[in-house]
This record gives structure tokens, C-alpha cells and sequence, in this order.
């Protein structure tokens, strides 16, 4: 941006602080008061369960929000690259988790989209010496799909609409699907990042 080497760091830190990045911090201090909410719960499916409920979906809501204003505004920056993924998959990892754990959700789904989401972003880690893997058009239908299917299980949906239990677990099976198919993806676009990084 400047000549003087001091201009640039200062101007790296400034972009850390801008709206979208506080907002993705902000995803990730949510998160354990969702875990909190629903701990306390404890699948009684009471006052507790609509807290955790509101604050999935305020977290969620960042996360809309946050890109609208990087894309606009162009503050896309490198740290909001890494960081966005990482606050997304602190969110729904804890959730799968915990509904694993309360007896909701079946553990081999947790397992199997865990071990994918912290697979790729260990692997994100891996090959940023040659440059950063931005998120690609199926993972953010990957994420959008993961977020309805854990919105419907953390509803209280046995009092109010028994049948859409059903329709939470077929949505959950998709995102299962879309998880590893992009997974797959971001496997074969490390290798051409790192490919063609080495060239370089």
C-alpha cells in the first residue's frame, strides 16, 4: 500500500479490525453460550433449548452478514479467509456434538462431517505457504445445508411438530453427502494449489 515497511504492517493490523472480521469474532464468542444453552437444556426441550436456538441463529446471521459486507465493501482480507471457515466450523462441530452427545443425532454423522471439516482445514493450513484456499461455491452450499439440518434439530420440534423430526434427519443425510463431495473437492484444488505453488 505504502513505501515505508511500517505503513504496511500497521495497514495488515487495521484490515484484522475491520466490521466483517469483528463480526466473525464475534460468531466464535457465541459459541459457547450456545453450548451452555444447550447443555442446560439437556433435551428437555424448554426455555433453555429456544435460548440455544436464538443464539445459532444470531451466529448464523453473522455469518450472512459478514460476507454481504466483505463482497461489498471489498474488506475481503486474508484473515477473514481463515478465520470465517474456522468460526463456522466451531459452530456447527459443537453442535453436531452436543446433539450426538443428548442422544439426537446419530454419532457416525458427527464423526464422518468432523473429520472432513478439520481434515480440510488442516489441510488449509498445509498448503498457505502457496497461497489461501478460499471457500468455493459447494462449500458454501455445504455450510447453508449443515445450518438448516442443525437449525431443525435444535428446535423443539417434538412439541410443537413431531413429523419434522424425519424431515431434520433426510436434511442432515444431505448435508452428509455435500460435506464429503466437497471435501473431495478442496482435496484436488490443495493439490493444484501446491502444484502449481512448487512451479512458482
Amino acid at each position: 500500500m505504502t513505501t515505508s515497511d511500517g505503513s504496511k504492517a500497521g495497514s495488515s493490523s487495521s484490515d484484522i479490525w475491520n466490521l466483517p472480521n469483528i463480526l466473525t469474532m464475534l460468531r466464535i464468542v457465541l459459541v459457547p453460550f450456545f453450548v451452555w444453552f444447550l447443555l442446560e437444556d439437556n433435551s428437555r426441550h424448554g426455555i433453555w433449548r429456544w435460548a440455544a436456538v436464538v443464539a445459532f441463529a444470531v451466529a448464523i446471521y453473522t455469518d450472512k452478514l459478514d460476507g454481504d459486507i466483505a463482497r461489498s465493501r471489498n474488506l475481503v482480507t486474508n484473515f477473514g479467509k481463515i478465520a470465517d471457515p474456522i468460526a463456522d466450523k466451531l459452530l456447527i462441530g459443537s453442535a453436531l456434538v452436543l446433539l450426538s452427545a443428548l442422544g439426537e443425532l446419530p454419532w457416525w454423522i458427527t464423526i464422518l462431517i468432523l473429520v472432513r471439516e478439520w481434515g480440510i482445514t488442516a489441510l488449509r493450513f498445509f498448503v498457505i505457504r502457496y497461497g489461501v484456499m478460499p471457500a468455493s461455491r459447494g462449500g458454501k452450499l455445504k455450510t447453508a445445508v449443515q445450518t438448516v439440518a442443525i437449525f431443525l434439530y435444535i428446535l423443539p420440534l417434538n412439541s410443537f411438530a413431531p413429523w419434522l423430526v424425519s424431515v431434520a434427519f433426510w436434511v442432515m443425510i444431505a448435508a452428509l453427502v455435500i460435506t464429503v463431495w466437497t471435501g473431495v473437492e478442496y482435496v484436488i484444488e490443495a493439490a493444484k494449489l501446491r502444484s502449481a505453488g512448487k512451479r512458482a
